[in-house]
């Protein structure tokens, strides 16, 4: 026998866990440049901060924020690398794709609320401009640059270059592609570097450093400090205009959607499903993004009762699992039933079924609106009626028949038609047949000759 313990092992808190996935990471050598990138960011954000703070420019501040922001995104490849080393669990069936998504929505969505802070600060300087030095506005400048481009372009971010190339283009895209096509057209060596369009975050970066060297000139040549606070705007509504297409694309993978761009592949896939032999119906499709270039769906698959489930599966599949990576088919035949009668007893391993069905006959009127002869409402101002039928009334017991009604799946049921002949030995009764005393012995008080009342009186 193993080992007793008598105290359970207590469990880890979530900085044990987090220190834990930490390591995990780590382990990895591809993750020691993202680690001292990331240190060497902490460390040039400090001294940029500083140097705001010394030369009093909302301009620097708006800069160091895009700083802030490679922060994030150093931090999202980190996360990018762990989901590729962990596997689904049976908590997470799907995977952990979408903790990237989520870092991507929250890198981008931080970085807009630091440019509305900006748009705040900007908004209260116009009122009372404070006096900016230049000492070390120029100097911050470049090294903001140097860092972010250095970052952007020597680590491989996968999200972020995932969704900078599928979210829609920003303004600051447009404008500068359109003076690209102007400028290719001169030079033509400078298309593969404008054209089609270029990456957002080297855009936003020189579009900076080329808004505070406007700056520093201005200040330096006039002592304009206003130009100080709408360069800060000019690099915050930059910020957000570029930010804001990224986080309505990952809003819309956290959304569940469905991308505009597969729609119509997925419907010429699902008609191509809908024609395979055996298939009868395609109904309750449901396709999502799951992550970054992941889509899963479920469909129902509706077939014939003689058609082969794993055949139609396997033909399913492969049609769809060139588009879908995750993808759940629910395959199930047709339920239609035949009702049948059943001429034999009901089989003994029928469970929880009646053994008859009882069908009450409707409640007619009361007794003082009667008459004697017939069950028809007799009115004091008509004449008495001509005919009198021989209709069974109220005082007729329910009929009972059989239930014979056929289940399918082999529950013991006898199937076939019953003829006629053997209806009547079981002794069913009709009303109004006109059969002999032996077939009626349901309706003991039905007369057994046309024109009798129930009281055994012949009609006047």
């Amino acid at each position: 026998m193993g080992t007793i313990h008598l105290f359970r092992k207590p469990q880890r808190s979530f900085f044990g866990k987090l220190l834990q996935e930490f390591r995990l990471v780590a382990a990895d050598r591809r993750s020691w440049k993202i680690l001292l990138f990331g240190a060497i960011n902490v460390l040039c954000t400090g001294f940029l901060l500083m140097w705001c703070s010394s030369t009093n420019s909302i301009a620097l501040t708006a800069y160091t924020y895009l700083t802030i922001f490679d922060l994030f995104s150093l931090i999202t490849c980190l996360i990018s690398y762990w989901v590729m080393m962990r596997r689904p669990s049976a908590a997470y069936s799907f995977g952990f794709e979408r903790l990237e998504v989520l870092a991507v929505f929250a890198s981008t969505v931080l970085a807009q609320l630091g440019a509305l802070f900006i748009l705040k600060e900007s908004a209260e300087r116009f009122l009372e401009q404070p006096e900016i030095h230049t000492g070390r506005l120029l100097v911050g400048t470049f090294v903001a640059l140097s860092f972010n481009l250095f970052t952007m372009l020597s680590i491989r971010n996968k999200p972020f270059a995932y969704v900078s190339e599928a979210a829609s283009t920003s303004w600051l895209q447009e404008h500068v592609a359109d003076l690209s096509r102007s400028l290719c057209g001169i030079i033509p060596g400078l298309s593969s570097i404008f054209l089609p369009r270029m990456n957002p975050f080297v855009l936003i970066d020189l579009a900076g450093a080329l808004a505070l060297c406007i700056t520093y000139m201005l200040i330096e040549i006039n002592n304009y400090f206003a130009v100080d606070t709408a360069s800060a705007i000019a690099i915050a509504l930059m910020t957000f205009g570029t930010m804001y297409p990224m986080s309505v694309y990952s809003g819309k993978v956290l959304l569940q959607t469905t991308p505009p761009h597969v729609i119509g592949q997925l419907d010429k896939l699902i008609r191509e499903v809908s024609t395979l032999d055996g298939v009868l119906e395609v109904r309750n499709e449901h396709f999502w993004t799951l992550g970054f270039g992941s889509l899963a769906g479920s469909v129902h698959v509706r077939i014939r009762r003689d058609a082969n489930e794993q055949m139609v599966l396997a033909h399913v599949t492969n049609r769809l699992c060139t588009l879908v990576s995750t993808l759940t088919v629910q395959i199930f035949k047709d339920d239609w039933i035949r009702p049948a009668l059943s001429s034999g007893p009901v089989a003994p391993n029928v469970l929880n079924f009646s053994d008859h069905h009882i069908i009450p006959m409707p409640l007619l009127k009361n007794n003082d609106e009667r008459t004697p002869v017939t069950s028809t409402p007799a009115k004091p101002s008509s004449p008495p009626p001509e005919f009198a039928f021989n209709t069974p009334g109220k005082n007729v017991s329910p009929v009972i028949l059989l239930n014979t009604q056929t289940r399918p799946y082999g529950l013991g049921l006898n199937r076939g038609h019953t003829p006629y002949s053997s209806m009547f030995s079981q002794g069913l009764a009709f009303p109004g047949v006109g059969a002999g005393q032996g077939l009626r012995p349901t309706f003991p008080h039905i007369p057994s000759r046309y024109g009798i009342n129930r009281m055994g009186q012949p009609r006047p």
